[in-house]
This record gives C-alpha cells, structure tokens and sequence, in this order.
C-alpha cells in the first residue's frame, strides 16, 4: 500500500482492513475533518460509498441495511455538531440490536477544550448506548501503530455484530493536511509488509468466531419437560436483525401444539409457514378482559424478539398465571408488564430447533380452537367493514405488494394498524420498522436504506408527521438510486393521540397534541426524484397496483381522518369482543 501521507496511510490501512472483514458500503455525509477516510473509502474498489447530505438521515440510511442484512454499514461523518446529529439512529440501533459503526472525525489533541472552532467533546459522545468506544490514537507509520489499527478494525466488526448487536463508536482525531498531500518522511520505506499491506490472501488481520449461546443439555431436557403441557403459547415480538429462522419456530410450534401469536416485525406473520402453523394476528381486538374471562390461562409461554407492539397482548400477558419463559440470547430483560417467569439465556432459533426434537406435545384441541374461533371471528368483522379507514390501507399494503417485498412501516398508527390488519398469509413479506426506542425521526432514510439492500420491491407505510421530520431522507432517491412506494398517510397531525384519554380534552387536544399542520407535500414531487400522487381512500389499491408495475419513486398520498379511522378500529374491536364474549 502506498499513501502520500501518514493521514492517508491511516485512513486507507482502516478502509482496508473494513474491507477484508466484508464491509461492501458506507454512508459519508460530507465533511473537512473526515477527509482522510473519505478519501479512503471513495478510491477502495470493493468498497460501495452512499453520500448523504444529512448526517440524521446518513445514520438512519445505514441502520435500514443494517435491519435488512445483518451487517453493518459504517457512518463516517466530520467533527462537531455533525457527530450529535447521528445521535437518534445510534440508540434506535442500540434498543433494537442493529449492528452499527459510527465513525466521526475529531480534531487534534491540542484543540479540544480550546475554543477552537467546531470542536466539541465527542469522547464518549453515544454514552452507553455504544457497545465499545474507542479514542483512536493520532495516525503514526510504525508497524506497531498499523498492526493495532488493523486490529481494531476487526474488533469493531466483531463487537458490533456480536450476540449483543449495536453500535460501536471510534473517533478519529486528525491534524492538517487532511488531503492526499505528499509529505516528505511521513511514510518510511522499510515498514513491515504484514502491518502495511495485510494478511496475505485478503484475509482479515483478525478473526472473530461468533457462536450462539445455548442450555446444556440438562438444562435443555428439563425445559422441554417444564413445556411438555396441554396449554401453551408463544409469543414472537419484533425480531432482532437478521431475524427469526421461521422453519425452527415452526418446528417448535408443531413439537408443541402451541398456536403463535406473531407480531408483524416478527418475521413470522407472513411466508410458507403459516399453510401448517397456526400463527394469530387479530390477537390486538379480541384479547380483552370480558373476551378471556372464561378462557383458562395458559400454562407456558415462550416469549421470543423484543415487546409485542400490541398493548393488549401485553396486557393479557400480565395478567395470566402462566409460567412465561423470556428467551433472549443476551441474557437482558425486555418486558416491561414484569409478567415473566424464566429467563432464558440461549439464541431463539437455535433454542426453538432443539426443543422441536426433544418434545411431542398433543395438542389441545378446545385450547387452539378459542383461538382459531377468535382469529376467525375477528377477521370476518374485519373484511365485513365497508367503510374506508387508515386499517384497511395498511392490510391493502400487506396483501397487494408483489412478491418477494420488503415493507418498511412507520411508528405511531401505521405499525399499530399492520398489527391490527394486517392478516397471517404465505405471501413472501420482509417487514421492518424501528420499534427499539419507536420514534417517528429517520423512517424516510431507514426504509430507503433497508431497499438498498436488496432487489425485492420496496413500500413505505407512513404518517404525514413521519415524512415531514424525514423530507431530507428523499434526497437518497436521485443521488442514491433507491427505488420505493410511498403510501403516505395524511390525517393533517397526529392521530395516534385520539387513542389516548387527552382526546376528551379541548383545549388543549387540537393544539398542543393532534397539532394539524395543513402542509401540501405535494411540492416533494418538485424538490425530489420522484411523481406524486394525491387518491381517495377506494382508488388506492389501483394506484399502488399501477406504482407496483412501474419503475422510479411514487408517494401515493391517501387523505383521511384521524378520528373517524380511529372509531372505526373501534368499531370492528368491539364488534369482536361482543360476539366473543357472548
């Protein structure tokens, strides 16, 4: 390798060794500071670079690949406020478990605590929301400075894609010339071959062997007698990337005879499974008190993935007698009703697949029928209704997108109507959404991120308040190349408030909380790569069909009203309960 300069020798020595680990891309929003290692990036031929204008929608770009894949995607940026603006995707992907390197350029030692202008304190920026955080010492061309920066590259990857996925964070101080600029003497001749070109055969300079953390056997047997029961249950919440193996789960499910109530970020609510596993996706109207009053508890669950996004599954979680099993591969606590037994220290699948060959359950069959009846009941209330509301567009999007699909959805109501609406089928269906801290911030950037991942079709379910805090995200679509529909769901404000008591109060309920804005996004079509569409709520499933069928960008805008969509969840909810109740 060569390097006019020890900054650049540093920067290409890092970019390499990203390299030799398998990192293929890289989102760099442009900066002064961070010259060397964007240099070094842009002239690596096997390195692909992303350049965002916007460091919050950098960030939130390579946390939707890194949801897609399972690998990371570094995020390079400059020194100063730069660095706070990745701040919001950092924790979303260390709540949710995303691999993540932050990579933020510093200036030297000399400066910080000066006065000196866009310097900062960025030691430690993330707090503990980083897996690991390194200080990188300043760029020096000795052997032993290169072979450590080698390995730091390689226990960054590891760290980030561990069984504790998240974001690691290295903070690249550098000293002027930050450009490719010859120095004379800054890089000997006689450095060692191995520290400055690498292991020989591509090969990482360090090796990281991942394994899974599994029961021993005794521990093994003895939670397949404790689930050797009539009246079982499993719970799959959000997956952590890269997911659930769903065969395992399905496995697990038939060993048992347990129905599976699947979130729709599950990764289970949709594929080939659901023809011989009774997976449930209604459970969010009909598991209410006076529904499940004569119902006996369960006697186990086994609860996998991050917290349901349904309340009421929660809530019916808690108040069961039943022994609840949390299987997560950490060992950390993610259940906030405390309803849970057991903690689980293994991977789920791994977990899922060695139970299916231990246990051979006969299934109750009035138990699963309460089930089936409900699921049923539920779904025929559903497909009875006949008025337009923000639910059906949601089920519309989940049963007419071409398959295979990856299907980004937002915060707020659109997760929580794809919960409610969105009905278990076989349709081949990538669902994703940032539930880890659940914010609305980023989801432009996040879904245009996870497209760029694959070649499936790409939708985006969103709120009108979702895009507007996103708009910069769209600049991805002619610089980028990302592709999309866009279903924008326009209430004029914040409509997940009517779900809360603050409705009964006006004021200040319009002002201080829906907040309607009464923007036109239809001046997007002007600013951005992309045609937009304003339709009513029954033409939508022909737009999105002709949006589908065609290339470039389409946001298909569908007006609707907040409150009227929200009695009529209502509605349908309690239609459910009623005829279940009775």
């Amino acid at each position: 390798m060569t390097a006019p300069n020890r900054n650049a020798l540093w920067a290409r020595t890092f970019a390499d060794e990203l390299a030799r680990t398998g990192i293929d891309a890289v989102c760099i929003a442009p900066g002064s500071r961070s010259t060397p290692l964007t240099e070094a990036f842009d002239r690596h031929d096997d390195i692909e670079t992303f350049s965002h204008l916007d460091e919050r929608s950098a960030a939130y770009f390579a946390l939707g690949r890194a949801r897609r894949t399972g690998e990371v995607t570094p995020i390079l940026c400059t020194s100063g406020t730069a660095a706070a603006n990745f701040h919001p995707a950092v924790i979303e992907a260390s709540q949710a478990r995303v691999p993540m390197l932050v990579l933020t350029a510093d200036r030297p030692p000399e400066l910080r605590d000066s006065g000196a202008n866009q310097t900062v304190d960025q030691e430690k920026l993330y707090g503990d929301a980083v897996r690991w955080y390194k200080d990188m010492p300043e760029p020096e061309a000795t052997d032993r400075k290169l072979r450590s920066l080698r390995t730091t590259a390689g226990r960054a990857i590891s760290e980030a894609t561990g069984v504790d996925a998240g974001p690691v964070h290295l903070n690249f101080p550098f000293r002027k010339p930050l450009e490719p600029t010859y120095v004379e003497g800054d890089v000997p001749a006689d450095l060692d071959p191995e520290a400055l070109d690498g292991r020989s055969g591509s090969r990482p300079y360090v090796k990281t062997t991942a394994g899974a953390p599994e029961l021993s056997e005794d521990h093994l047997r003895k939670l397949a007698d404790d689930l050797a029961v009539d009246r079982g249950l499993i719970v799959a919440g959000p997956a952590d990337p890269p997911g659930f193996n769903a065969e395992a789960v399905a496995a697990f499910a038939h060993a048992t005879g347990f129905p599976v109530a699947a979130d729709p970020l599950s990764g289970l609510r949709f594929g080939g499974h659901t023809r011989t596993t009774t997976v449930l996706g209604g459970y969010d109207a009909y598991l209410d008190e006076r529904v499940t009053a004569d119902w006996p508890d369960p006697e186990v669950v086994v609860r996998i993935g991050a917290s349901p996004t349904s309340k009421a599954l929660r809530k019916y979680l808690a108040r069961t007698d039943a022994r609840q099993y949390l299987v997560d591969p950490t060992g950390r606590w993610r259940e906030a009703e405390f309803g849970a037994t057991d903690l689980v220290e293994a991977e789920p699948s791994v977990l899922a697949w060695r139970l299916s060959q231990l246990i051979r359950n006969r299934p109750d069959e009035g138990w699963n029928a309460r089930w089936t009846d409900a699921e049923d009941a539920y779904w025929s209330f559903v497909d009875d209704e006949t008025d337009a509301f923000e639910g059906r567009l949601a089920a519309d999007v989940a049963d007419l997108a071409p398959e295979p699909s990856t299907l980004f959805v937002s915060n707020s109501m659109p997760v929580r109507d794809l919960d409610r609406f969105a009905r278990p089928s076989t349709k081949s269906r990538t669902v994703l959404g940032n539930r880890g801290a659940s914010g609305i911030d980023g989801i432009v950037s996040s879904a245009l991120g996870a497209g760029s991942a694959a070649t499936d079709h790409l939708t985006l379910l969103t709120g009108d308040l979702a895009y507007y805090h996103d708009m910069n995200g769209l600049l991805a679509l002619g610089r980028l190349g990302v592709d999309a529909t866009i279903v924008l769901v326009n209430n004029d404000g914040g409509g997940i408030f009517h779900m809360l008591p603050i409705e009964e109060y006006e004021p200040p309920f319009t002002d201080q909380f829906k907040t309607p804005h009464g923007l036109d996004f239809a001046a997007t079509e002007d600013l951005y790569d992309l045609s937009f569409a304003s339709v009513d709520p029954d033409d939508f499933p022909d737009a999105y069909a002709e949006s589908v069928a065609t290339d470039g960008t389409d946001v298909i805008e569908v007006r609707t009203d907040a409150e009227d969509s929200h009695r009529v969840r209502e509605r349908i909810a309690e239609r459910a309960r009623e005829r279940l109740s009775d």
